[in-house]
């Protein structure tokens, strides 16, 4: 379980939303990184996505767990930014972890321990002013590849920041595909995106459920979601497909992995 935590690898996923006739699009979906200032594993495996050439980069959020963290994130995804990128933040991505009972995450409902801010604000900044997109209650269309992609993401519903309000409303019809992007999968949520038109929702928190039973669910997911769909692609509708990554990293005070290696995601759009 302990080496598991740094088995790096990467997913493919073939999702038909595309119409008819239209070129593939790849978007390369990254989650749940928790980046701290010397996990140099983590941060080479990062930059090395770089390779895969994606049209599209989307980070989902819970990318920084140390207040001391934004230089070693901003070169782990330095290669990234040479590509079209969007990002929202995750519930972790505001306060520092805390030490805490691990036997709490099993537990539904408790009451949250919460450390100092994080610099989230900060590490924001630096991303946009990298060429990424804050999607946090943002619509936006974004050129990827030879075709334009309509967006729109929400703040963290965790922790109660979501406000699909922000955002509400049919999705862009002109674009090549509509993608609604989140920190975490809560099925109203998915309903909301799914009910405006959007083809394909993006999220992570679950970890994958991070200890899963060997070949079978997760044992929870920390959220809505349901225990067999807390990772990969799934269908929502017979319109909206939606994927949740395992996410790339675990909190600094449970670092472990059981039958749930880390992951980063490329999601191949073709036509339906």
């Amino acid at each position: 379980m302990l080496v598991e935590r740094n088995a790096f690898t990467v997913r493919q996923f073939d999702v038909p939303v595309l119409q008819p006739g239209s070129a593939p699009l790849r978007i390369l979906h990254i989650s749940d990184l928790h980046i701290t200032p010397n996990q140099r594993r983590k941060h080479q495996f990062v930059r090395d996505l770089a390779e895969l050439r994606p049209d599209l980069v989307v980070n989902t959020g819970d990318t920084i767990s140390h207040a001391r963290a934004i230089p070693a994130i901003m070169r782990s995804l330095d290669p990234l930014f040479a590509f079209p990128g969007v990002f929202v933040p995750g519930n972790n991505d505001y306060y520092v972890p805390r030490l805490k009972n691990p036997f709490r995450y099993f537990v539904r409902r408790h009451e949250r321990i919460r450390g100092p801010r994080l610099p989230w604000a900060e590490l924001a900044a630096a991303m946009e002013a990298s060429g990424w997109v804050d999607l946090t209650h943002v619509r936006a269309v974004v050129k990827a590849g030879d075709v334009e992609v309509a967006l729109a993401g929400t703040d963290d519903s965790h922790l109660k920041r979501a406000r699909y309000s922000l955002i509400a409303g049919p999705a862009e019809p002109a674009a090549a595909v509509r993608i609604g992007v989140t920190h975490s999968p809560e099925p109203a949520l998915l309903r909301s995106f799914a009910r405006d038109g959007y083809e394909l929702v993006l999220a992570g928190h679950t970890h994958g459920g991070q200890v899963r039973v060997p070949f079978g669910p997760a044992i929870v997911t920390n959220c809505g979601i349901d225990v067999r769909r807390a990772r990969w692609l799934h269908k929502w509708d017979d319109q909206t497909w939606f994927h949740v990554s395992a996410g790339l990293g675990t909190g600094p005070y449970s670092p472990l992995r059981i039958a749930c290696r880390p992951e980063a995601t490329l999601l191949t759009l073709v036509a339906r």
